[in-house]
């Protein structure tokens, strides 16, 4: 779609507030035209002594009225077209912004935050210029035109005109010329302004890794270079912007040269007024808005369309995980996962090969295994945020993409490595799932997740605000503020990816110890469903993905994976006696433990 289609759509749905203004300027357009052939007649008037001081004040009164008329007009036009303009800058943004809440993580991988930010806003702001200012300009201006020169040919003196409109196709030239050179200097000046904004967003996300590091310099002189970068690329675009300028003026002045010429000639011959001249002379200065018009119109156009050049491709991106399902309810089942395999673009080795293993209704499986063995990417599996290449991955007999992502991300609660906390309170980080979640049951989870007592010698409780990413916070306490948010949505399913992995142990058994009575609870809740007595989702499942073995040693199947496929499987007893990696892994853990507890 063109920028053109674009504000042509935006312009049909909202015809009632363009129509509007177009009328107004047309209505200020014919006043405006009006004045000066009123003052041409007022000076003939005077030379002639037909116009006495009655008259000559009547003749002003009525100037007087026509510039409140004209007034009001613009006032009108203004307020109706910008209300609706700005309308499109809110379209966008939501749409952008619901395009990039659909998108999945390898679509993130491929772009850069402040980038994003840039387009939300100085790219959509220049898109919106395009649709409100240019239009009004480009209409106000074309009609203006219109209207004066054929005033100035038909109602004045046509030889005048046509010596007036002699240097305009020098002119149209110019224009040409310039605004080919607008669109790549604001392509480019929009570039360096997201670059800009990427560094920055960069630098304040990760302020604290450049005060340890001592890098501090060297980003202020990164951030320089990029800041001087994006003002000699404005500075271009303004520089090419500004030469509309110089070239309507030279054609505005070698039009008036030419017509005060021509028309002391056609005085002296007696085929001319005084007054009749001093109207053309006066129309002639009212094509310097339309020439204006018509440079502002292209430097906003080509603004608008390097802008929308840059949006539209991210607008139009194709999701990177299909949502084409239909089911949208999950009934608790088994997770069976039947040869999956992925493979991560650019790597040697694939992430899953092969991987089967099923988990009942409410059991608990534990993922272990060493670093960069696979189990991040199959928690990821099961929340689509990527797709297998090969195998299926089933829940209760349907496959993952027969839900909607709504209804599968709505069954399932995750807590990923790198907890993030929203900078809000305490409470309502813990309800974000459940914004209309209870104090007293936001409290029981934050109990549950062993936070309870760290809130409580908080001066604000509950009320403690976190700040960005939950700065004032640590690391444990973010990961159980986290686990207490999954808890109090209450899924069918718990994904853990490492998330005891900044707390004690001691901390983790009173998590795992509130996980195991949780998951009682939901079963005796499933036993009590024919009665009518359930309450909650029952046959509560969980996935622990964890480097320390402790916290899946009560897990009912704990998997080991190594290089993406499954090489022990079976019960914490099972895997000691079995003598593999988890018991050499497991019998290391222990011996650090004893000789930090010694």
């Amino acid at each position: 779609m063109s920028l053109s289609r674009l504000i042509g759509g935006f312009v049909s749905r909202h015809r009632g507030s363009y129509v509007a203004s177009a009328a107004m300027l047309a209505g200020v357009a014919s006043c405006t035209v009006w004045v000066p052939r009123k003052i041409g007649a007022m000076i003939d008037g005077l030379a002639a002594h037909r116009l006495g001081q009655h008259d000559l004040l009547i003749e002003l009164a009525q100037l007087l009225a026509l510039g409140l008329v004209i007034y009001a007009l613009r006032v009108g036009w203004r307020l109706r077209l910008f209300a609706a303009a700005y309308q499109l800058g809110v379209e966008l943004r939501t749409r952008f912004y619901a395009r990039l809440s659909a998108q999945g993580p390898a679509f993130y991988q491929q772009q850069r935050t402040g980038d994003l930010m840039a387009l939300a806003t100085n790219d959509i702001d220049a898109i919106e210029m395009a649709a409100g200012e240019a239009m009004l300009a480009g209409f106000d201006g074309s009609l203006t035109l219109i209207m004066v020169v054929a005033i100035m040919t038909l109602g004045v003196d046509w030889r005048l005109a046509l010596v007036a409109l002699l240097p305009f196709p020098l002119m149209a030239w110019a224009f040409w010329h310039i605004s080919s050179h607008i669109h790549a200097a604001s392509t480019d000046s929009l570039e360096r302004f997201a670059a800009l904004n990427d560094h920055v967003q960069e630098s304040l996300a990760g302020v604290r890794t450049l005060r340890a590091l001592g890098l501090e310099q060297r980003s202020a002189a990164r951030f320089g270079e990029l800041a001087q970068q994006a003002a000699d690329a404005s500075l271009t675009a303004q520089q090419w912007e500004a030469a509309y300028e110089p070239a309507v003026g030279l054609t505005l002045s070698s039009a008036g040269f030419l017509t005060l010429g021509l028309g002391a000639w056609l005085i002296w011959q007696g085929q001319l007024s005084i007054g009749a001249l001093t109207s053309f002379t006066m129309y002639l200065g009212q094509l310097i808005w339309p020439m204006f018009a018509a440079g502002w119109v292209l430097a906003l156009i080509e603004r608008g369309r390097a802008a929308w050049a840059r949006l539209q491709p991210l607008l139009e991106a194709p999701l990177s995980v299909d949502d084409h399902g239909t089911l949208t309810s999950v009934t608790p089942g088994p997770l069976v996962l039947d040869g999956v395999s992925f493979h991560y673009p650019g790597q040697a080795q694939p992430a899953l090969d092969q991987v089967c293993l099923m988990l009942p209704a409410g059991h608990t499986l534990g993922l272990v295994g060493p670093t960069g063995a696979g189990k991040s990417t199959l928690l990821r599996v099961l929340l689509r945020q990527i797709t297998p290449q090969a195998g299926t991955v089933r829940w209760n007999g349907h496959r993952l993409a027969d839900y909607t992502l709504a209804t599968l991300r709505a069954a399932i609660s995750w807590v990923p490595q790198e907890s993030f906390l929203f900078s809000a309170t305490i409470a309502e980080n813990i309800a974000l799932g459940r914004p209309h979640a209870t104090r007293a049951e936001i409290e029981h989870a934050a109990d549950m997740a062993a936070i309870d007592d760290d809130i409580g010698r908080f001066a604000a409780g509950y009320d403690t605000s976190v700040g960005e990413k939950g700065i004032t916070l640590s690391g444990g306490q973010r990961q159980r503020v986290a686990i207490a948010r999954a808890l109090l949505g209450a899924s069918e399913l718990l994904l853990l990816d490492d998330a005891l992995s900044a707390v004690d142990t001691g901390t983790e058994t009173r998590i795992l110890e509130h996980l195991e009575a949780l998951r009682r609870v939901r079963a005796a809740s499933s036993a009590n469903a024919s009665t009518g007595t359930s309450t909650g989702n029952a046959n509560f499942s969980a996935i622990i993905a964890s480097h320390r073995l402790s916290a899946v040693a009560n897990a009912d199947l704990i998997v080991v994976l190594r290089d993406g496929r499954i090489s022990e499987q079976g019960s914490h007893a099972a895997l000691l006696a079995a003598d593999g990696w988890y018991a050499s892994q497991w019998k290391y853990q222990q011996l650090e433990a004893s000789l930090d507890a010694a």
